[in-house]
């Protein structure tokens, strides 16, 4: 089983001046959880090399039991600081694709032509497609085979209008998450503010927020044993 993780490039917070990222537990989690099950991983990103950590994801209080084994685990930190440019991957060479969040994928995934075009042949491929908390951004202009937009009419969920205003990024954020899904047809739905929930129609996953992550890549690996 081969997995493509995809990260944020992006690493400015709209015109703040303050820095963002992806956020270390969506992406340690599942990348442990994948691993430890014996999935060979790729990571890529918009522009390759090391994605840019969002530093609020650093801080103590953010940290969890798959966090603070990525600081301690060398290999991880090597494959996260040599992550292949995302124009140079293919579907074909991956079994699924998941994609973790922070408010990086706002700016730079959600609108990067290589990122749409590759969930696109991976939906056409019937392969699995995850995404956690701010990552849901990146099916918004995913089309379907059909042409209407992939999420409508599907279960879908993501970072919450109440999740961005307890973090005050409402007016900062280029959307909000929840209104995107729903604006483009998605059957959005949602748990209670930093629980983890997680919605799984057919081969599509999604993560409500960082306390999502592990699930929502246990729930791929699920899909992903059952063929």
């Amino acid at each position: 089983m081969k997995v493509l993780i995809v990260l944020t490039s992006h690493d400015q917070l709209g015109d703040t001046g303050k820095p963002t990222g992806f956020w270390l537990e969506e992406f340690a989690a599942p990348y442990f959880v994948l691993r430890d099950a014996g999935v060979e991983l790729t990571l890529a990103s918009p522009r390759g090399g090391q994605p840019p950590l969002d530093p609020k994801s650093d801080e103590p209080d953010a940290q969890t039991e798959a966090t603070r084994r990525f600081k301690a685990d060398a290999e991880a930190q090597r494959a996260l600081a040599s992550s292949v440019p995302l124009a140079q991957v293919a579907a074909a060479d991956f079994d699924a694709l998941f994609f973790p969040g922070g408010h990086g994928p706002l700016w730079d995934l959600a609108q990067d032509s290589h990122c749409i075009a590759l969930i696109e042949a991976f939906v056409r491929a019937n392969k699995p497609v995850a995404a956690v908390c701010h990552a849901p951004a990146v099916l918004t202009e995913v089309r379907a085979p059909g042409g209407e937009f992939l999420v409508k009419g599907r279960g879908v969920t993501g970072f919450t209008n109440s999740e961005e205003a307890a973090v005050e990024l409402t007016e900062v954020v280029p959307f909000l998450l929840e209104d995107r899904l729903q604006a483009r047809g998605g059957n959005y739905s949602k748990g209670p503010d930093w629980a983890p929930y997680v919605v799984v129609d057919g081969r599509l996953i999604t993560g409500q927020n960082p306390a999502s992550s592990e699930a929502a890549a246990e729930a791929l690996l699920e899909l992903l044993r059952a063929g």
